[in-house]
């Protein structure tokens, strides 16, 4: 249960009217929560994540590995930056006879983006990712170049990607915890989340309608409670691979295990840990914290308010709260300036929220006396 303590209102002199508040916490530390190596899974690298970002578990997830089919995650990110999910593709030549798993597309057959990704997603296929990485960049190398730089984007420092499905390469790398914040990012995109929920489906075949059926390979799917979906993957070199999402009472984790001899099990394991001990905290409400505050120099108020904050806390955690506001503002205030924040405190962790101005208030106009002798 969330007690609500230290509720303090610290003021700034007229100097500091305008003071830099961050919109995002001041001290948060990720892995303030995690543990390490210490559940007895069968991983070679392993991480478990809160879809915020905080790091429950890790067990050398910097290591940089090869990830086998859970490359297609970020195949499918860039696929759905790049084409509409009902965009008819036809298959070129380059993209069949892919070595590995298959649907065994044909050249010159015609399938819409959302259809390859269920191809892509479901039966891992890797004619798919490469019909897909055609269609957006009109070659493997440059569809590539923009999967690194959506891994540049999302912050990866450990990723790097030289085809669109996963066969090895000593240049095509990831780390647990890399693949892990590319998860999260693939389950933000409905289409990618409704594509790795399903469990199975029928699409077309050289023309004929519902002429392939497609069985998804996560064995989570139906049989874990919470289960979102993911992406399997395994060469001879990588070993198994598995990045899964689950969500429970609000909280979305996610766990990935490179190199693991019995995945699935590792996963049931992290995500028991998880669920057990963690839980997803509102700590404001949107509207929750709300003031008035007086504009200088004018008889005129604004009212500043909170978004919502919703972090990942160990279960039971105790949060003290603390609010920084100015005793007013100078005018020209426009909506949505940041004029103060709301801090919690909890588990040696501080999440900060914005206080911003709903509404705008104008300078008040100067007279011509004023303006004349600079009063």
């Amino acid at each position: 249960m969330l007690v609500w303590a230290v509720l303090s209102l610290p003021l700034f002199p007229a100097a500091d009217s305008r003071p830099a508040f961050a919109a995002e916490s001041r001290t948060y530390n990720p892995r303030a929560y995690c543990i390490s190596g210490t559940l007895g899974i069968s991983a070679s690298s392993a991480v478990l994540i809160c879809s915020d970002g905080t790091v429950l578990y890790s067990q050398s997830d910097g290591v940089r590995m090869g990830c086998a089919s859970t490359t297609k995650l970020m195949t499918a990110l860039v696929a759905c930056d790049l084409l509409y999910p009902d965009t008819t593709v036809t298959v070129p030549k380059e993209a069949c006879g892919i070595e590995g798993s298959s649907i065994y597309l044909t050249e010159g057959e015609r399938l819409t983006v959302r259809e390859l990704l269920l191809g892509l997603m479901l039966e891992s296929g890797n004619d798919c990712a490469a019909a897909l990485a055609y269609a957006a960049c009109g070659s493997i190398e440059a569809f590539t170049d923009e999967m690194n730089a959506k891994a540049e984007a999302i912050g990866l420092g450990d990723t790097h990607f030289v085809n669109p499905h996963g066969l090895p390469d000593e240049n095509h790398y990831t780390t647990a915890y890399d693949l892990a914040l590319i998860t999260a990012e693939a389950i933000k995109i409905p289409l990618i989340r409704d594509t790795i929920s399903t469990q199975k489906a029928y699409i077309p075949y050289r023309g004929i309608e519902r002429g392939r059926l497609l069985i998804n390979h996560n064995r989570l799917l139906g049989s874990y409670d919470g289960m979102i979906g993911g992406k399997t993957g395994f060469t001879r070199a990588d070993g198994r691979c598995l990045a899964t999402a689950a969500e429970r009472n609000g909280l979305t984790l996610i766990a990935v295990t490179l190199s693991a001899p019995n995945d699935w099990q590792d996963h049931r394991i992290l995500l028991d840990y998880g669920f057990s001990g963690f839980a997803a905290v509102t700590l404001a409400a949107d509207g929750e914290y709300s003031f008035s505050l007086p504009v200088a120099g004018t008889e005129k108020t604004v009212r500043v308010s909170c978004g919502e904050l919703t972090v990942c806390l160990p279960s039971g955690t105790v949060a003290e709260t603390a609010v920084s506001l100015p005793r007013f503002l100078y005018a020209p205030v426009c909506a949505g300036d940041i004029v103060g924040q709301v801090v919690f405190t909890a588990g040696g962790n501080e999440y900060a929220v914005p206080l911003r101005a709903e509404y705008g208030v104008d300078a008040p106009r100067r007279s011509l006396i004023d303006r004349l002798f600079g009063g």
